[in-house]
C-alpha cells in the first residue's frame, strides 16, 4: 500500500531539480461537491514550460507595486452562466441591484482596497457606488465602520470587459477572521457577471442602491459572490504575505457547514493567526468542480483548469508568499491518465516558480467509497500521490492523503471525516486537512531565513 500514514508533512531540505458528475450542482450553500463525471472529455494537451526556477522566493504583487498589501480573501472567478439548480442570478445578471458579498478575511490590517470584477465579461459594467464595513450579523454592519469606496477619487467606475479593478485604499481597522460586507450597486443592465459560484456562505442581494444600508433589512439570499475578487490590507505589524491554496471543490468549501467558515484553508487562517509573530494571510483558490490539466466543457461555472488560472488566481494575488496544489482528482474522474496529471503538476510548478514563489504539493484525498472509484482510477490515483510525495519536484509535500485516511482502509476516507459521499471532507475531514501543513515550512523561506 502506497499510503504512509506517519508521514503526513515532509519540507525539502534542498531546492528541486526541474523537470522536463455527480449530478446537477446543489442550490444550497450548506454543501458542494467537486463535479466530477463519469462522461469522458478530450484530453487536452499539457505541455511543460520553459521557466526559469528562481531559488530565493520574493513577494509579488497584483498588477504590479505591492506597497505593502497584502490579499486576505479571494475567490477564483467564473463567467456568469445559468447553474443547474443553482439560483445564483449571475447568469442574467443584474440591474438597478445591489450586491452585498459576505468575506470572512483570514489576517488584519488598517487599511483596506477591494477588487472588483468583470474578469470574464463580453462588455463593461457600469458601478456607481460601492461601500466595505464590518459585519455585525447577516446583512447588517456594524455602526460607524461602513465606508465608501473611490476609484481615483470617484464613487462610479466603470469595470472593463475582461478586467478587473481596485478601490482606492480607505483606513478601517480590519482585525484578522473578522466578516466584511462588501456592497455594489449597479445601475444599468450587467448582462452576465463574473462570479464565484459555490461559497458555503450566504450572501444578499437588494432592489436599487442599498450599498449604505447598514440595518440590511432590504436583502434577500443569494448563493454567490458577485463582482469582487479580492481584499487586500496593509498595515498590520503581523502580515508578511499571504499563502494561496489551489485546488478544487475540496479546497473551495468541500461539504462543510454553511456560514461557519469551515473550510480547510479557513482552518490554516486560525492557525497561523494563533501563532506569535510574523505570519501569512490565506487566500482560498479553489474552485467548486474545476479540473487541473483541462476546462469543463459546457460547463462554464467550474471555471478554467487549473493551469490556465494559476497566472491571475495564485501569483495575481498581493503578496504572494507561497501556493498550496491540491488539484486532480476530477482529472482522475474523467479518466485522464497519470502521465497528463503529472505533466499538468510540472507545468504548475514552473509557472510558480518561474516567479519566484515557492509552490507545496498537497496528496489527493482517500476516494474508494465514492462514486468515482474505480480500480482503473485507484490505479491512476496511487500513481500521482507515490509521484506528489517521492518526484521531489514541488517544494515540500503536504500528505493531505494519509492525513485523512480511515485507519482500517487507507484508501477510504476516516468515517469521522467522509461528509458521506466518500469523496469530500467534512468540517472535522477540513481541519484534519489544515493540521497537515508544517506551518515552518510555509514561514520559513529558501535558504533558511525566518519570513520577515
Amino acid at each position: 500500500m502506497r499510503l504512509r500514514p506517519s508521514s503526513v508533512f515532509r519540507r525539502r531540505t534542498t531546492p528541486p531539480t526541474p523537470s522536463a458528475r455527480p449530478g446537477a450542482p446543489s442550490n444550497r450553500f450548506v454543501r458542494r461537491f467537486t463535479g466530477v463525471s463519469a462522461v469522458r472529455l478530450p484530453l487536452a494537451a499539457v505541455g511543460a514550460l520553459a521557466l526559469a526556477v528562481t531559488l530565493l522566493p520574493r513577494p509579488a504583487a497584483a498588477h504590479g507595486s505591492g506597497g505593502g498589501w497584502a490579499t486576505v480573501w479571494g475567490a477564483s472567478q467564473v463567467a456568469g452562466s445559468e447553474i443547474p439548480g443553482n439560483t445564483c442570478p449571475a447568469g442574467s445578471g443584474l440591474a438597478d441591484q445591489t450586491v452585498r458579498n459576505v468575506l470572512f478575511v483570514s489576517a488584519g490590517g488598517n487599511s483596506v482596497r477591494v477588487r472588483l470584477a468583470n474578469t470574464f465579461g463580453s462588455r463593461p459594467v457600469s458601478v456607481d457606488h460601492v461601500t466595505v464595513a464590518l459585519q455585525r450579523s447577516g446583512a447588517a454592519a456594524v455602526s460607524g465602520s461602513l465606508r465608501t469606496l473611490t476609484f481615483d477619487g470617484r464613487h462610479r467606475t466603470t469595470l472593463p470587459a475582461g478586467g478587473d479593478l481596485y478601490s482606492d485604499p480607505v483606513r478601517l481597522k480590519v482585525p484578522a477572521l473578522s466578516t466584511l460586507l462588501v456592497s455594489i450597486h449597479v445601475d444599468k443592465a450587467t448582462g452576465p457577471l463574473t462570479n464565484h459560484p459555490f461559497t458555503a456562505q450566504g450572501n444578499y442581494l437588494a432592489a436599487g442602491d442599498a450599498a449604505a444600508d447598514t440595518a440590511g433589512t432590504g436583502f434577500s439570499g443569494t448563493p454567490c459572490w458577485m463582482l469582487v475578487s479580492g481584499v487586500d490590507v496593509r498595515g498590520s505589524a503581523r502580515t508578511a504575505g499571504t499563502v494561496v491554496t489551489f485546488g478544487d471543490s475540496i479546497t473551495d468549501t468541500a461539504s462543510t457547514t454553511g456560514n461557519a467558515n469551515q473550510r480547510y484553508p479557513d482552518h490554516l487562517a486560525r492557525r497561523l493567526q494563533d501563532r506569535p509573530g510574523r505570519t501569512l494571510a490565506v487566500v482560498n483558490a479553489g474552485l467548486g468542480g474545476n479540473r487541473l490539466i483541462a476546462d469543463r466543457e459546457g460547463e462554464p461555472y467550474y471555471g478554467p483548469s487549473g493551469i490556465s488560472r494559476v497566472g491571475r488566481d495564485a501569483l495575481g494575488q498581493s503578496g504572494v508568499r507561497a501556493v498550496i496544489l491540491q488539484e486532480g482528482i476530477n482529472d482522475i474522474g474523467f479518466s485522464a491518465s497519470a502521465e497528463d496529471i503529472i505533466a499538468g503538476y510540472r507545468t504548475f510548478i514552473e509557472k510558480v516558480r518561474g516567479s519566484g514563489v515557492p509552490v507545496y504539493g498537497g496528496t489527493l484525498l482517500p476516494f474508494r467509497n465514492s462514486f468515482v472509484w474505480t480500480p482503473e482510477r485507484q490505479a491512476t490515483w496511487d500513481t500521482v500521490n507515490d509521484w506528489i510525495r517521492d518526484s521531489g519536484a514541488f517544494d515540500g509535500v503536504i500528505d493531505f492523503a494519509a492525513a485523512t485516511a480511515s485507519a482500517g482502509d487507507p484508501l477510504a476516507l476516516a468515517p469521522a471525516y467522509d461528509s458521506g459521499d466518500g469523496l469530500h471532507p467534512n468540517d472535522a475531514g477540513t481541519l484534519a486537512m489544515a493540521e497537515a501543513v508544517d506551518l515552518d515550512m510555509l514561514l520559513t523561506r529558501k535558504g533558511g531565513s525566518r519570513t520577515s
